[in-house]
């Protein structure tokens, strides 16, 4: 079974790996850069402080806490624990991969853009009311198109990338509950006096 998901997992890669352009090449490297997202994290974090203000400091946690369990289990954790070698660094694969850019650290499962893009994309889902539901999808969607350009640059198979944003949205999930626990139990709203 786990050799079927293997062959299953190379041929998407190989399938959505292969289907590149000049155009897609040079936004693929965009969108997958950090410091791309910069921008964006940094008008979120002005938009809760402004939104929310004495709210946003505990919000502001678990977003922390969300990104920071993310990546470090993802990098620190899994990546060296499975040990699975990126697309871009498997000799076996150097006739069928497209490499775009830079191949980046030797090991891919899982994808660590994915764990805190979509780690980030939860946590708002669970912090944000119905009143956020655009910026809610807009974060899932900016998760998909980061978690798919990796796959396009030949860093990661889809599978790294399924796994990356399934860690993200657990964890996202869980830090979401723990901070509605906190902030029910130490910090409940006040009723409106009349």
């Amino acid at each position: 079974m786990l050799e079927y998901l293997k062959e299953l997992d190379l041929q998407l890669f190989d399938y959505l790996n292969g289907y590149t352009h000049t155009f897609w090449d040079a936004f693929m490297i965009q969108i997958s850069d950090r410091k791309f997202w910069f921008p964006l994290y940094a008008f979120l974090l002005f938009y809760l402080i402004y939104t929310f203000r004495n709210q946003s400091i505990l919000k502001l946690v678990a977003i922390g806490l969300t990104i920071a369990a993310a990546d470090g289990i993802s990098a620190q954790i899994i990546k060296p624990l499975v040990g699975r070698l990126r697309p871009c660094h498997d000799a076996a694969l150097a006739d069928i991969v497209v490499i775009i850019d830079r191949c980046g650290g030797q090991y891919g499962f899982v994808s660590s853009h994915a764990a805190n893009t979509f780690g980030l994309a939860m946590i708002a889902a669970m912090l944000l009311d119905k009143r956020y539901f655009y910026l809610k999808l807009f974060l899932f969607v900016w998760a998909t198109f980061i978690s798919y350009s990796r796959i396009y640059l030949g860093v990661h198979y889809p599978g790294d990338v399924l796994f990356g944003a399934l860690l993200g949205i657990l964890l996202g999930y869980i830090i979401g509950k723990l901070y509605w626990w906190t902030r029910n139990r130490y910090y409940p709203e006040k009723p409106a006096e009349l």
